[in-house]
């Protein structure tokens, strides 16, 4: 089964502090790992369900902005908080620039760090389900044929049955049947409904016209 519970990361090198926050972290209700180095934290597996990650700045092995970058791409529906013992503006500004939550100087006021996780768990939990709706989207589009594709494509562009089956040389008739094909495996409740659809499809849909009819 799957990791479904909400679940702060905490990387730092230092032994006291990672101890200090998962005592913290634990009494507050959340499911807690910890990690000594960004090695150790990029050979973990990560976890499906919503997480964050509170990050130090200075590992000994890779910056905490740098590590911020790396995983940018691998892991975006986990938000950061970055603490450190010593800041600037120009770090501040980097980490907030690419997503960060907070920017936190220690010693760690125990309020504000647990508000910046509930925060940064929502975040994670709404970028999670927006992931899942996608790839959902994305199956049913997957599962319509090829010719059910390029009626979806020209219909959803504004062409009405009778310029849609000029368009592919099919009559009107076999244009309303794809049509309704295609709003029943897409679980579309309606034309606006299989628009939108379309639009968070990106370019799915239009590539289907040069595609090739089977």
């Amino acid at each position: 089964m799957p990791d479904t519970e909400p679940t702060v990361v905490v990387v730092d090198d230092d032994v006291s502090t990672r101890e200090g926050l998962e005592a913290l972290l634990d009494a507050a209700g959340w499911s807690v790992r910890t990690f000594g180095s960004a090695a150790e934290f990029l050979a973990w597996r990560g976890t499906s369900g919503p997480s964050c990650l509170i990050l130090d700045v200075g590992l000994p092995d890779l910056n905490g902005l740098d590590l911020q970058d790396r995983i940018a791409d691998d892991r975006p529906e986990m938000p950061i908080i970055f603490i450190t013992g010593y800041g600037d503006v120009p770090m501040t500004v980097r980490a907030m620039k690419a997503g960060a939550v907070e920017f936190l100087t220690k010693p760690l006021g125990e309020e504000i760090l647990l508000d910046a996780v509930e925060k940064a768990i929502e975040q994670s939990r709404i970028a999670n389900e927006q992931r899942s709706g996608q790839r959902d989207l994305e199956a049913r589009h997957a599962s319509l044929s090829p010719r059910e594709k390029q009626v979806m494509a020209l219909v959803v562009s504004g062409l009405l049955n009778k310029q849609v089956g000029y368009e592919l040389g099919i009559s009107e008739i076999t244009v309303k049947a794809h049509r309704g094909r295609v709003m029943e495996k897409m679980k579309a409740k309606s034309f606006a409904d299989l628009v939108k659809m379309s639009a968070s499809l990106g370019n799915l849909a239009a590539q289907a016209q040069s595609g090739e009819l089977h």
